[in-house]
């Protein structure tokens, strides 16, 4: 939805406002009243398709100032923003505004498409889809979206779709919900109404969300689920992220997601992040962790470090969670030759906290529980594990990983030639994380 450009007259949606317009509402290119108005480096305030469009251009100055431009960000005027929309709400118009192509106004839209979704007896499918594909359009300005997004019982109308039984009905419910979740122009308030939305019933819309997870039309509609449960667990008091982790298949449906797919049986990037994402918040409620463990979750994420598919960290904060409860040491040291090297070969790869997180996991088996099979397996790899050891040990770890660290060098033994084989050099290059 383009917005037709008119001189100096008001946007479309202004049309009807007989007023008197606050010179700095304007857009110093377009003249019209800004609907997505960002700041140059240079300090000037401009609206987001004006200026995008002449820097698309290849233009390298700033218009106002036709001052050189060090920087193109385009910093968001929210306190702008908000200033515009009293003013829009607060005028009188003498007329009603020029209808839009969803609509008379975004706000004015989204509560005949909400009306049309809670309708008793209609299918909500026409209005959801047309939510969503408002919300997706690139050309639609991030003001009209976040209008549409806060409308009043928003959220909680297409929440309230998610408890039907329509498999076509929930998929396109947890499509403009997802929308507005991962959304980059939606305000983080807005986005917390729909987590507020889903915690209303928590128990209801884990299963809910269970059912989408397994069986959505395609990988996408699954992802959206996920992304739906990591938003709420992301917002939620202690109380409702129980009652999402203690949702038995709704964890077997995350574990599932992080698995193969397709014919080739390969991880996709984006399903594994978030759902790893997903189960490493889970795994932070203790009485979940042996459910996790008996759905096959140590599995999964040693599986996810073994072949780079997501984000290393995440997998290995779910396997310190597993081998916190005796059936997580188990599912370890079970397929330890696998899953210790996989460990440490992602330990200085996946940030401080994965690095740590990795040291625990080894710690647990190795030296705590002593199990035979892993400490093993982690002489096998003591030629990189010492190494990595050591480097951690130098890098600002915390305490409680310096002082597992050191003890699980006595593990790693290796004869005087190997300890060195990381220090061949007089100096010793320590790369960041």
């Amino acid at each position: 939805m383009g917005r037709k450009e008119m001189g100096g007259r008001l946007a479309v949606e202004y049309q009807g406002l007989q007023v008197k317009v606050p010179t700095f509402f304007r857009c110093p290119i377009s003249l019209d009243v800004m609907r997505s108005p960002v700041s140059l480096c240079t300090g000037v305030t401009y609206d987001r398709t004006s200026i995008q469009r002449w820097l698309d251009s290849g233009n390298t100055t700033c218009p106002a100032t036709m001052l050189e431009l060090p920087s193109t960000d385009l910093v968001p005027n929210l306190t702008l923003r908000r200033l515009i929309a009293l003013w829009a709400s607060t005028a009188a118009p003498s007329s009603s505004p020029a209808p839009s192509a969803v609509g008379p106004t975004p706000a004015g839209a989204a509560a005949e498409l909400i009306r049309q979704v809670a309708a008793p007896g209609a299918d909500p499918c026409p209005a959801l889809r047309k939510l969503a594909a408002f919300l997706s359009d690139d050309d639609v300005d991030e003001f009209d979206k976040n209008a549409l997004a806060r409308a009043r019982g928003a959220a909680e109308t297409v929440a309230s779709v998610l408890r039907r039984r329509e498999t076509d009905a929930v998929e396109a419910a947890v499509r403009v919900l997802a929308v507005i979740t991962v959304s980059d122009c939606i305000d983080e308030e807005n986005k917390k109404r729909v987590a507020a939305a889903l915690a209303a019933d928590a128990a209801s819309s884990a299963a809910s969300l269970a059912r989408a997870l397994r069986s959505g039309s395609g990988l996408e509609a699954r992802v959206d689920a996920a992304r739906l449960v990591e938003s709420l667990l992301r917002n939620a008091t202690p109380d409702v992220k129980a009652t999402v982790a203690e949702a038995e298949e709704l964890v077997a449906e995350l574990i599932r997601l992080i698995g193969p797919v397709g014919e080739k049986g390969s991880l996709d990037k984006q399903a594994v992040e978030v759902g790893l994402s997903c189960l490493a918040t889970i795994a932070g409620t203790r009485r979940a962790r042996s459910e996790m463990v008996r759905l096959g979750a140590v599995p999964a994420a040693v599986r996810v470090l073994a072949t780079d598919a997501g984000s290393p960290a995440q997998a290995l904060l779910v396997l310190e969670a597993a081998v916190s409860c005796a059936e997580g040491r188990a599912a370890v040291c079970e397929n330890a030759e696998v899953a210790i090297p996989a460990v440490v070969s992602k330990m200085m790869k996946a940030g401080m906290s994965g690095a740590e997180a990795a040291v625990s996991v080894l710690w647990a088996v190795c030296h705590r529980y002593k199990d035979r099979r892993a400490v093993e397996a982690a002489a096998a790899s003591s030629k990189g594990g010492l190494t990595k050891l050591l480097l951690l040990m130098q890098s600002g770890c915390s305490p409680a990983a310096r002082q597992m660290s050191s003890e699980l060098l006595k593990i790693f033994k290796v004869n005087a030639k190997s300890c060195l084989a990381g220090y061949d050099s007089k100096t010793t290059h320590i790369m960041p994380f």
